[in-house]
């Protein structure tokens, strides 16, 4: 099971996250969201983490211009789009979707190495702290990532329900927008790994 920590945004929660199991780190580059971290600060903490974690950038409306020059220089290993993102080249993509009447993932690139199918919001790309019907995944043959409201009291029953590759956490696992609580990630984690 791929577990992926999202919205990290300090050293000390990248290494929390590492040390209790996470497969990947989530670096948020969308500067209206209050996880936003900059390029700068994203790739100080990239640097020292394990070759072993990947290290995943969230694009929000944003050009492939942009895009590569970040992946560049925070040393992505791969690029989660969110909205009208354009694809991105030479990186290994997560396509993120809302779980709503627009879900159609027939309709994604061949290209995306996964899907990331988070809770819907009219104002939000992600960090809702909502959850979905996880049965609509069931049937969805694409490389599936569940996100959402997911937290160490219901990721064993998302897993059981939608069969993902993955499962991502980011506000469930919070003191405060962009400071983890280190329980809650090793408690998310561990439920995840069916530890």
């Amino acid at each position: 099971m791929m577990v992926k920590i999202c919205g990290i945004t300090n050293m000390d929660d990248a290494k929390a996250a590492v040390d209790a199991g996470a497969s990947a780190i989530g670096f948020n580059f969308y500067r209206e969201s209050p996880r936003y971290i900059s390029p700068t600060g994203a790739s100080l903490i990239a640097e020292k983490l394990p070759e072993t974690v990947w290290k995943v950038g969230v694009f929000v409306n944003e050009t492939g211009e942009y895009l590569a020059k970040i992946a560049l220089q925070v040393g992505l290993d791969v690029a989660q789009l969110h909205g009208w993102t354009s694809e991105a080249v030479g990186i290994r993509v997560w396509r993120a979707m809302p779980a709503d009447d627009s879900f159609m993932p027939e309709l994604v690139d061949e290209s995306v190495e996964a899907l990331l199918v988070d809770a819907s919001s009219d104002t939000l790309f992600g960090g809702t702290g909502e959850t979905f019907d996880w049965s609509i995944l069931r049937f969805v043959k694409k490389k599936l990532i569940v996100a959402g409201g997911l937290d160490a009291s219901n990721v064993r029953q998302a897993i059981e329900i939608a069969q993902p590759w993955g499962v991502d956490a980011c506000s469930r696992l919070e003191k405060s927008p962009g400071l983890k609580d280190h329980q809650k990630m090793r408690g998310f984690i561990k439920s995840a790994l069916g530890n």
